[in-house]
């Protein structure tokens, strides 16, 4: 039997305002978000917590994940949260969410370096829109790997594995939880298994279904049509998404 010393973190520990511990379980493990208190994460974690993924929201500053946990606990009554910095929430979670803007994304994963494993999986769900550079968020940068998820390859620990996903799902649309989903999620990454991982996770959110597009070099194509979805919400006022036709059930 594993010691409760050896558990992770949040196993031991009470998360926010005095409710009892995550639990760890070997169904469902905890995901842990970088940048979990910006829109894309706060979304995507009220979307896992109601689907039963205890989640830990991670940010700079300890306080912000807490207020944003404690949040997500009113929205998402039966939902699991935790909070914590940034370094300390990735410990002990086999996949870990990156929704941090681009310009923030190589110093982010440069500040959790020392804490990434081998085996861990990153889900980067970065864009290099223009914006990063006070540019129009309808035009990408042009990143010098190919695309900012290839970038994350390079910047993450040897062992430590990177899958492109989550780009075109619009994220107030997630934190609107009487809002329908019916939309892909289009996933890249060099490792079948790691795409399979990412594939049940994105499952579990009713409404959206998971595509596997190929090799993690297919990122750089998905990527752009970020600012492609923006431009067309900002047309039509909808909150507009990808649908892949002709796949089998």
């Amino acid at each position: 039997m594993t010691a409760l010393s050896d558990q992770p973190w949040w196993f031991r520990h009470p998360y926010v305002a005095g409710e009892p511990a995550l639990t760890a379980s070997p169904e469902v493990p905890a995901v842990s978000i970088v940048g979990g208190t910006g829109a894309l994460g706060l979304g995507l974690a009220a979307r896992l917590g109601r689907a039963g993924v205890p989640v830990i929201i991670g940010s700079r500053h300890a306080r912000r994940a807490t207020a944003a946990a404690e949040g997500l606990s009113r929205l998402v009554p039966d939902g699991r949260f935790a909070a914590a910095e940034n370094s300390e929430a990735i410990r002990g979670t086999p996949v870990v969410i990156l929704t941090v803007p681009f310009r923030n994304q190589l110093q982010t994963l440069g500040a959790l370096a020392p804490s990434l494993r081998e085996g861990q999986l990153v889900v980067d769900a970065t864009v290099p829109l223009a914006t990063a550079v006070a540019g129009r968020a309808t035009r990408t940068l042009s990143v010098w790997q190919g695309s900012a998820a290839q970038q994350a390859q390079d910047a993450v620990p040897n062992g430590v594995r990177i899958v492109s996903a989550l780009h075109t799902v619009s994220a107030a649309r997630l934190a609107d939880l009487d809002a329908q989903l019916d939309e892909d999620v289009l996933i890249c990454g060099d490792r079948r298994a790691d795409k399979a991982t990412v594939a049940e996770l994105v499952r579990r959110i009713a409404g959206l279904r998971p595509v596997d597009c190929g090799p993690l070099e297919m990122a750089r194509i998905v990527e752009s049509l970020t600012p492609l979805i923006i431009s067309i919400n900002v047309r039509h006022k909808v909150h507009a998404g990808i649908r892949i036709t002709g796949l089998p059930q």
